[in-house]
């Protein structure tokens, strides 16, 4: 049997979490890819701001990579710990309490050769300054993977759910919100977290909407249905470069990297 750990190697992941994370990840690999070709090493410094229990952490691991995980929830991290140490990957993921705000205070400037800052802005005082620091976090030249709310795509949820006041309201909303209620302090469109991004000093290479279709389809459709799952995935893969749906998108994701 075949090492799963082994460099290369495409974790497994669950069939639900792939409606979630396929589009992202399939382009993180990528990226990941090229800054091993660019930097001529096997093996790549990572760091995960907010990464939490590991979702991106752990398979990114798998693929011979050393990953550095930062977060505020001393629970999250601990799960991270249980999961790493689940997958074999132990050694080469590393859990530090802080946030992107802080985040010099428990990493050093300059130290990795990619970024992700995933479910991030969307919950920090100041999205700008803490884009500012993750870009700061990276070598010259260094990968950045950054996915946020989107707007439209929680408009057209709270419009098909019935809830027409709360989707107009998300809509006016100057930080996209549908009401007091709303869990999610803060949405982009694809432009303003593209100005975001560049202002942070990316150089953006690609945006992607992320479960366009995924959160709108009936989950027994997809559980139930012969070959639905697989056909959903290549859907939302079709979809996820097309600008014409990165306002129904219900995340949106940027790839780019630290210019100079």
């Amino acid at each position: 049997m075949p090492d799963p750990s082994a460099r290369g190697a495409t974790p497994p992941r669950p069939p639900r979490a792939s409606l979630r994370t396929s589009v992202v990840w399939e382009v993180l690999q990528d990226a990941l890819d090229r800054r091993v070709k660019a930097t001529g090493r096997d093996s790549l410094d990572i760091l995960d701001t907010g990464g939490g229990s590991g979702s991106f952490a752990v398979p990114v691991a798998q693929l011979g990579h050393r990953v550095t995980v930062v977060d505020p929830s001393p629970n999250a991290l601990f799960a991270l710990e249980r999961r790493a140490a689940e997958a074999a990957v132990a050694e080469r993921v590393r859990g530090v309490q802080g946030d992107v705000h802080g985040l010099f205070e428990v990493v050093e400037r300059g130290g990795f050769d990619a970024v992700l800052c995933h479910g991030v802005l969307e919950y920090v005082d100041d999205p700008a300054e803490g884009l500012r620091n993750a870009v700061a976090a990276l070598r010259p030249g260094g990968a950045v993977s950054l996915l946020a709310a989107g707007l439209g795509g929680a408009v057209l949820a709270r419009a098909l759910a019935g809830h027409f006041t709360e989707a107009r309201q998300a809509l006016t909303d100057p930080a996209g919100r549908w009401g007091g209620a709303d869990p999610v302090p803060r949405r982009f469109t694809a432009d303003q977290l593209t100005e975001l991004a560049a202002g942070a000093g990316v150089e953006v290479g690609a945006v992607h909407g992320v479960r366009v279709f995924a959160d709108l389809v009936p989950g027994a459709l997809v559980d139930t249905e012969p070959g639905a799952l697989d056909a959903l995935l290549r859907l939302e893969a079709a979809a996820a470069e097309l600008p014409a749906f990165h306002s129904v998108a219900a995340q949106l994701h940027i790839l780019g990297e630290k210019r100079g």
